[in-house]
């Protein structure tokens, strides 16, 4: 049953019927009604051109003249960004796959905020719409799209039309009744000069980095970082790799995409098991960083109730479901010919079908 919205504005819910659309954006532009969903708004592509263009010249700067201190400094800021959304918006947030303490929670939120990703309250509402209407209008991020609209398009335009019908249908009570999701999504603007200003002041204080320096590596350069390496699962890890849980759906599993978003890349056992606190089968840290985090937490007892998945059930789905490339439950089919493969298909549809 949809959960009873109709005491809640309509643009905590929405945002102007834009999930795209931060609190930046109703405040640098006006939006139109309906007739402009899935148009290009102009000024969130020279936004993202330009974060892309300065995160080249502090690419560039990091090979010429930024101090190593400087270099650091943005690479942990970028993990920590990185870990807010992988381990907060996701996983915490958006899956509820665990619970965390009120330190742990402050300590997401804020790294989470140095994404600089909109609030967490949007971002879980997005990203369980996109679990819902995956691969359809409703989905924002669309991967039978294309590549560049699922990686970076779809921020550059309205929403499609079916996303406010379908956002009805999305549960969020838990997300309303959370005060610290709502604080930040409330006071976003506020938040945000603070997770800017801060992180570039600190290496011109502290050991003499210069402001250009600073700004294009350790703001422009971590969040084209940050932002590409979220990109990525909505873009790469919709279309290639192997579904060894479900070929019928399009999250794949992308050991690249795995290792630059500290371990988001097991998609498609994501897809198929999305209340799974590790987001993959089997938590290799190696491959899987936001698992170890929030392990360490959980062993220090500040996360606590994580939901695993049963080797039954993963065995039983594989075995359904599955494309044959498991290693375990699966027919190894890269070493299968054409011919043995749709033998092994028909068998296994007629045996676990």
């Amino acid at each position: 049953m949809a959960p009873n919205t109709s005491s809640v504005p309509s643009e905590v819910l929405y945002e102007k019927d834009d999930i795209n659309a931060t609190p930046t954006d109703t405040l640098l532009q006006s939006y139109t009604e309906k007739q402009n969903q899935g148009t290009v708004v102009w000024f969130r592509v020279f936004r993202l051109a330009y974060i892309h263009i300065s995160g080249l010249y502090g690419l560039y700067l990091v090979f010429t003249s930024a101090l190593l201190a400087t270099i650091n400094f943005a690479f942990l800021l970028h993990l920590a960004g990185t870990l807010g959304v992988m381990s907060g918006a996701h996983r915490l947030w958006s899956h509820q796959s665990f619970k965390a303490n009120i330190p742990l929670r402050v300590i997401l939120m804020l790294f989470f905020s140095l994404s600089c990703q909109s609030s967490a309250f949007s971002w879980a509402r997005n990203h369980r719409i996109h679990h819902k209407y995956s691969e359809t209008n409703a989905d924002p991020h669309n991967a039978k799209r294309g590549f560049f609209f699922s990686h970076c398009g779809w921020v550059m335009v309205h929403v499609h039309p079916e996303f406010k019908e379908k956002a009805k249908q999305i549960g969020i009570s838990d997300l309303l009744a959370d005060p610290l999701v709502m604080f930040q999504h409330r006071y976003y603007l506020w938040l945000l000069p603070i997770v800017v200003v801060i992180p570039l002041l600190l290496p011109m204080y502290w050991w003499g980095e210069s402001l250009s320096n600073s700004w294009h590596v350790v703001i422009m350069l971590r969040l084209t970082a940050t932002f590409n390496c979220t990109f990525l699962i909505n873009s790469v890890a919709h279309i290639w790799g192997n579904r060894p849980y479900d070929k019928f759906i399009n999250p794949s599993q992308n050991l690249g995409v795995a290792i630059a978003a500290l371990g988001e890349g097991w998609h498609n056992y994501h897809h198929v098991f999305p209340w799974d606190y590790k987001a993959a089968e089997l938590g290799n840290y190696s491959t899987n960083i936001t698992t170890m985090f929030i392990d360490f937490f959980a062993w220090i007892g500040w996360a606590y109730d994580l939901k695993t998945t049963s080797p039954q059930l993963i065995e039983a789905r594989v075995k359904r479901t599955g494309d044959g490339s498991h290693d375990v439950w699966g027919w190894n089919d890269k070493d299968l010919s054409q011919e043995d493969k749709l033998k092994a298909t028909i068998i296994n549809e007629k045996k676990f079908g």
